[in-house]
């Protein structure tokens, strides 16, 4: 590789990206906590759409999934496509909840149906679960990604582990910067440059792979890995597959709808929309878009596999780096990883970004320093912010090794801190009745339960696992029963101990919430319609290739 070409190409395209992104805020007042957490409510749908695709596409995607795929085959596409009902039910169900409601979070949602404990508690544990589940991962995982493409070990002559903690410390400070000085606007701009870098050259790398397989002809490499790798095509998993396909109708969805509903890194990128319909429509948009996803995060995954085998790729963490090594020419090395880091920054950026405004809006001036002004809140969130880089920094010097890989790790991370969250949201749009106790008691509980579910009847939590059953019950399933669970408990105690249906956000002491504007994007339910058919379309055309090789 011309490694000076490649460097020169990636230091443009990066330095490019920023100076776009300074130029178009470099009027913007940042220390207006509605500026700098939402962009002043002035995204257009594209932007939308992009900070969402790109807070969501990152390397526990690219590295993660296509690593999954590597071993597992396209049954981990699951994992792109359910999405896409999740964001359907955005589009209908939680986003006008959440825009009546006129708030800056979710945990605001919640003080205004319950009271002011369940939106700490709601941050409090979202706060955690993004320091140490989303960001450490995010940069572990470019870590290794940024460290393989350049092979930083060899041209600094330090080991692998310390590369990958040598990258990860600078992806870590150039995603400061942005979250520091650019707030959300800059985030959004920039996720909407590097999606679009992103959405070339992912497609572009399976195309490259297939030519190099095939020794020229994209037809032959097609075949080959038709031929040799038809199993891992289907993406209809058996029972004791990664994904057996009945998850994908209990803890699938689930995870996907806490994700693409309740987490605050997400839904925080449509609140800033300049209006209900804009918003509606970004979320379409990335519905649509996650339809591509299959074709960049599995694909290549499963032609590394049949490319390199499973001696070279080890438990996956490895395939797409080693891919992108072996087919890119050396002057799109460069560009590829500009986008790469930009998809790894945007990821980290939506993270800290949201624990910013958690902290600064549930915590700092919602209970630490109520009537605290606009600017103070803004400071203390981003040192705070400070403080949550270096914490997931060291953590992602704690990670690798799984034998399942980063991808399945992270996700069976989230189900136990995070699916206890959707179901008091869900209950809480449900129910006017349930206490505000069953709920900050379901919050806590229902980590405790999740963990031990899984220790008890699935794979084990981060390693442990009780062996007094032979009884096996997959995890997602098990994630699914425990939100199931919790939302029986919260539903029990609503009917034992009902509250007044019009009291909670008078009891909290809000103030009236304000009139807005609901109306519906009209292209709404033609666009559902088309994406639901798609995904299915697509399930149903890969397990047809499937059996064709």
């Amino acid at each position: 590789m011309n490694l000076p070409l490649a460097i020169g190409s990636f230091l443009f395209c990066t330095a490019l990206v920023g100076l776009i992104a300074w130029w178009r805020t470099r009027g913007m007042d940042n220390s207006d906590s509605q500026t700098y957490f939402l962009a002043g409510r002035k995204l257009p749908w594209i932007q939308v759409a992009g900070a969402l695709l790109l807070t969501n596409l990152s390397t526990e995607q690219l590295i993660g999934l296509n690593g999954a795929a590597s071993i597992h085959g396209a049954v981990v596409m699951a994992w792109e496509v359910v999405p896409v009902f999740a964001l359907i039910a955005m589009a209908w169900y939680f986003l006008p909840r959440y825009w009546s409601g006129n708030i800056t979070t979710v945990p605001q949602f919640l003080e205004q149906r319950f009271d002011a404990t369940s939106r700490r508690i709601m941050g409090i544990v979202f706060i955690i679960a993004i320091a140490l589940n989303i960001l450490p991962f995010v940069l572990y995982s470019g870590g290794v990604a940024m460290s393989t493409i350049f092979h930083v070990h060899t041209q600094l002559g330090i080991s692998e582990r310390a590369s990958f903690q040598l990258m990860a410390w600078s992806i870590g400070i150039i995603g400061t910067c942005y979250v520091l000085f650019g707030g959300m606007k800059a985030v959004a701009l920039s996720d909407t440059l590097y999606g679009a870098g992103l959405l070339v050259c992912g497609l572009l790398i399976p195309v490259l792979a297939l030519f190099k397989l095939g020794d020229g002809d994209f037809f032959a490499g097609l075949t080959r890995v038709l031929q040799h790798q038809a199993a891992k095509i289907d993406p209809v998993g058996g029972p004791r597959s990664n994904v057996p396909f009945d998850t994908l109708f209990t803890g699938m969805l689930f995870i996907n709808l806490f994700y693409w509903c309740t987490n605050q890194m997400i839904v925080q990128r449509s609140f800033g929309a300049k209006s209900f319909a804009e918003a509606q429509k970004g979320i379409l948009a990335t519905a649509g878009l996650k339809l591509l996803g299959p074709f960049f995060l599995v694909i290549p995954g499963i032609i590394a596999a049949e490319m390199f085998g499973p001696a070279a790729i080890g438990n996956g963490d490895l395939a797409y780096s080693l891919l992108v090594d072996a087919v890119l020419p050396p002057y799109l090395v460069g560009v590829f990883a500009a986008v790469f880091l930009g998809s790894v920054i945007s990821a980290f950026n939506g993270g800290l970004h949201s624990v910013s405004t958690m902290f600064s809006v549930d915590l700092y001036r919602g209970w630490m320093r109520p009537g605290t002004s606009d600017h103070a809140m803004v400071r203390a969130g981003k040192l705070f912010s400070v403080v949550i880089v270096v914490v997931a920094i060291v953590t992602s010097g704690l990670l690798g090794g799984s034998s399942e890989g980063i991808f399945t790790m992270m996700k069976q991370v989230m189900s136990a801190f995070k699916l206890p969250l959707l179901a008091v949201v869900v209950i809480g749009m449900y129910s006017r009745t349930v206490p505000a106790w069953a709920a900050n008691f379901s919050m806590i509980l229902g980590v405790f339960t999740s963990i031990l579910l899984n220790c008890l009847w699935g794979d084990g939590f981060l390693g442990f696992r009780f062996n007094i059953s032979s009884l096996h019950i997959h995890w997602l399933h098990l994630a699914a029963l425990n939100t199931l669970l919790l939302c029986g408990f919260m539903l029990v105690a609503g009917q034992i101990a009902p509250v007044a249906a019009t009291s909670s956000a008078a009891r909290a002491g809000l103030p009236p919430v304000v009139a807005v504007d609901l109306t519906p994007w009209r292209g709404l339910r033609v666009a559902s319609v088309v994406v639901a058919v798609l995904a299915v379309a697509l399930y149903f055309s890969l397990w047809r290739l499937s059996r064709s090789g």
